[in-house]
């Protein structure tokens, strides 16, 4: 399997596109604690508690939202 390419300015790591060239959303049951670990954040909640629950509880909308915003720094 091919990797994705990087084609996203300012983007860290690979993400693959949809078919229509949107950049795909990350998974809402990726743990927190992947999320952490990738960033090197500390959001301060256990590490196998899931994005989209975490998302929801800090009332934001995506895993870009929540990299931009000031928790965990």
């Amino acid at each position: 399997m091919a990797k994705a390419k990087n084609d996203a300015p300012g983007m860290r790591g690979q993400r693959s596109r949809n078919k229509d060239g949107q950049l795909r959303e990350k998974r809402g049951d990726t743990h927190i604690g992947t999320i952490e670990e990738k960033y090197k954040r500390d959001f301060g909640v256990r590490s196998d508690m899931k994005l989209d629950n975490f998302l929801k509880k800090n009332n934001l909308n995506s895993l870009n939202d929540l990299i931009e915003s000031d928790l965990g720094k």
